[in-house]
């Protein structure tokens, strides 16, 4: 019988707590990196507005999720002006 999962990270992680964890990590770098896009500006010049090097940047934008951690990313997306919130959802009854 093939198991189905609600996002890629829940067949990924050994546990719901990673897969949380990812889940949210990978959300707020698809938002930073909107908003990094949306500001038409060089990258050295949006790495100084978050506080992030070039090549630190870089890796955000190219979503390579294992280099962030959830506590990083919350800090650069309120550097890139979001306010944040943390929703929970009770699960899905099987």
């Amino acid at each position: 019988m093939d198991e189905t999962f609600d996002n890629v990270f829940d067949a990924l992680s050994d546990t719901a707590a990673e897969a949380a964890n990812l889940t949210a990590r990978a959300d707020l770098m698809i938002g930073i990196r909107q908003k990094v896009t949306s500001w038409d500006i060089p990258q050295e010049q949006a790495a100084v507005r978050l506080g992030l090097t070039r090549p630190r940047l870089n890796d955000l934008m190219r979503g390579k999720v294992d280099k962030f951690s959830l506590d990083a990313l919350v800090n650069i997306a309120t550097a890139a002006g979001f306010k944040l919130r943390i929703a929970l959802d009770e699960p899905h009854a099987a």
